[in-house]
């Protein structure tokens, strides 16, 4: 049973990805059960993944914000072994590297960060770009045959692929800022985890980035919308 610590939290992120998702990215709760989250990534432009849609799990502990979730990614990618927990800094392999002031925006942008990497991990899998594209052609296809993702995502199961909320663009025109720079702070759990900073840890980005595979902190402006979350999830 979640904790009332764990309900305030996710029920507040909750509201906050509705109204205002990261670019790429989409989840939500189950209605019968809080802790555990479903969330849709789409492939960012200029990487094997493009025009793919990976659906997959977030599943909460009764003592969030204080400790991790396990990760899982139900569609098959070539990068992760579906329905397995993937092993990362930001999961429940390693909660010594969880803060708790990481939320699910951040979790699921660092998870399609670095699925855009070529880092190894326990969960992770190795394939051709070739067999990606493949996959991420047939991935909607694969997400409407599950039952949970049509319960959770109704506005998503039609015969085509459909654009999530937010798809890098604001609503006038332009890139999101945060597509831009998406530079995650998770990265496999095997080395460096003393040096884990008390903020965002800088790690290389993904290829989709304005300067690939170069480390870097997150953009000011996700820091700051960050920063933003913070506040009213303590208001």
């Amino acid at each position: 049973m979640a904790s009332k610590a764990a309900i305030k939290r996710l029920t507040k992120e909750a509201q906050l990805m509705e109204k205002d998702p990261p670019p790429f990215v989409f989840a939500r709760p189950r209605e019968d059960n809080i802790l555990e989250w479903h969330y849709v990534l789409r492939g960012p432009p200029d990487t094997p993944y493009h025009g793919g849609e990976y659906y997959g799990q977030l599943l909460f502990p009764p003592e969030f914000p204080f400790k991790p979730p396990g990760i899982k990614m139900t569609t098959p990618s070539g990068r992760f072994k579906p329905d397995t927990k993937i092993c990362t800094s930001m999961s429940d392999y390693h909660p010594h590297t969880w803060q708790p002031g990481w939320n699910t925006s951040t979790i699921l942008i660092g998870l399609l960060s670095f699925m855009c990497s070529d880092e190894m991990t326990t969960g992770s899998v190795t394939s051709s770009e070739s067999d990606k594209r493949i996959l991420a052609s047939r991935s909607h296809d694969f997400n409407i045959t599950q039952k949970r993702f049509n319960q959770i995502f109704p506005e998503l199961c039609g015969p085509t692929t459909k654009d999530l909320p937010n798809m890098g663009k604001k609503e006038k025109g332009g890139d999101d800022s945060r597509s831009i720079q998406p530079a995650s702070n998770v990265t496999a759990s095997s080395t460096n985890h003393d040096n884990v900073s008390k903020e965002f840890r800088p790690i290389r980005c993904a290829p989709w980035a304005t300067q690939p595979n170069r480390a870097r902190m997150l953009s000011f402006s996700f820091r700051k919308r960050e920063r933003e979350r913070e506040r009213e999830r303590e208001s």
